[in-house]
């Protein structure tokens, strides 16, 4: 029953904190410490349960995913709207960071201390990008260049460290490569179906082992209170975090390490 409980919180905290640069996987890492609810099956659950989460991106975008299907099929890869090269340029560096990388990421990385030092570092990326000058060239995710794309995908291997922040990862890259905050918001929304299935999909096979059927349930309560949570969420903070400087976020980070280290450490 407590690791019931302790799934059904972990998918509620997974799916208020997906959205905002703010680091779900760190936030469910720092929950796990607390619940008790560790180790090689706890890490597996924390990153499926994401998945939950990221269907809710997939029902919100569900139009523009068959807009690049439509266009992937007719081989219409017009650089002048977003089409699928951008969604694999973006996608590339991190996929092959992470099978070079995973099981240091895994045994090294997924730990409270190492969160904490990345809530702080994504924190002060966040604030340098908040306040850099750069021109903007980019005011929707149409008018993203490969370049761009492949940019903030570049940006986007940095949240394999957990607690970095995806979304916060590559929202600031968007910004200093040239983005709107909206644009780059959408972007990181869109092509997080895509990541995120394939890092699930590598996931699983890799813990195909951990996968019997108590913890298949326990994945799908998760998955399940993740995916509710984020379908109620994401009309909010899909707004929110297109309009609220990314330095108030940053604030909440650096709030939340200090909390951490000062009552749990």
């Amino acid at each position: 029953m407590n690791d019931v409980i302790s799934a059904i919180l972990l998918g509620i905290i997974e799916g208020l904190t997906e959205f905002l640069p703010v680091s779900s996987t760190g936030h469910l890492i720092l929950a796990g410490d607390l619940l008790g609810f560790e180790g090689d099956w706890a890490t597996t659950f924390k990153i499926v349960i994401q998945l939950g989460a990221v269907m809710a991106v997939l029902v919100l975008y569900w139009k523009r995913y068959i807009g690049i299907l439509k266009d992937l099929i007719a081989f219409d890869f017009s650089a002048k709207k977003l089409n699928a090269v951008h969604m694999i340029l973006a996608m590339i560096p991190a996929l092959i960071v992470y099978l070079i990388f995973k099981d240091f990421i895994k045994q090294v990385l997924f730990g409270s201390a190492t969160v904490l030092i990345s809530l702080i570092a994504g924190g002060i990326l966040m604030i340098v990008a908040a306040r850099s000058k750069r021109k903007v060239t980019a005011e929707n995710t149409d008018d993203i260049t490969y370049k761009q794309a492949l940019g903030i995908g570049l940006f986007q291997c940095l949240a394999l460290w957990p607690g970095f922040s995806r979304s916060g990862a590559t929202i600031s890259g968007g910004l200093l490569l040239g983005t709107s905050q909206k644009a780059a918001a959408d972007f990181t929304f869109i092509i997080s179906v895509p990541v995120m299935l394939g890092a699930t999909a590598l996931d699983l096979y890799d813990s195909r082992d951990m996968l019997t059927s108590d913890a298949l349930i326990l994945f799908l309560i998760g998955f399940i209170a993740a995916f509710v949570v984020a379908m109620i969420a994401v009309v909010t903070f899909l707004n929110l975090i297109k309009r609220l400087r990314l330095e108030w976020f940053a604030v909440y980070r650096f709030v939340l390490a200090a909390l951490f280290f000062i009552f749990v450490m």
